[in-house]
């Protein structure tokens, strides 16, 4: 069970890979503010209980690859990330403010991908090998 996480009721692994972009791309993440977001994103994944596993601050972008909680859907994730993110950015740098008047930093949208260390062919063989016996189709009942 090396790599599982655990929670009240659950035995998880579950990754995303997500990625979201400044809006119009412009390239405002740098020193003292790169340095902040990346802050702040660690705060918000750390109350979520969400690990970052990797990531990256780019000039106009940021990419992370997380372990999430089954009970916290990834359009939440991203939600609270990118609103928390941009209103305290904009708060403590003046010029973000300035910049984007209309009070969105983000872009809105992202991308995001399950990564995992289990393909579907492998799932696949796994149910319908599980009783071995019968081949009932996609879809068996144990007896």
């Amino acid at each position: 069970m090396d790599g599982y996480r655990k929670s009240g009721h659950a035995v998880y692994d579950i990754k995303y890979h997500v990625i979201w972009v400044t809006k119009y791309r412009y390239k405002v993440l740098q020193g003292h503010i790169a340095v902040r977001a990346r802050e702040l994103i660690r705060q918000g994944c750390e109350a979520r209980g969400i690990t970052i596993l990797q990531g990256s601050v780019g000039k106009d972008h940021i990419h992370l690859l997380l372990s999430c909680p089954p009970s916290v859907a990834p359009s939440k994730i991203m939600q609270y990330l990118k609103g928390r993110s941009s209103r305290l950015l904009q708060d403590e740098f003046p010029e973000l403010k300035k910049r984007y008047w209309g009070q969105h930093l983000w872009a809105r949208g992202y991308f995001c991908a399950t990564v995992g260390t289990v393909t579907e062919e492998i799932i696949r063989n796994y149910i319908a090998n599980q009783f071995n016996e019968n081949k009932d189709g996609i879809f068996k009942i144990e007896e």
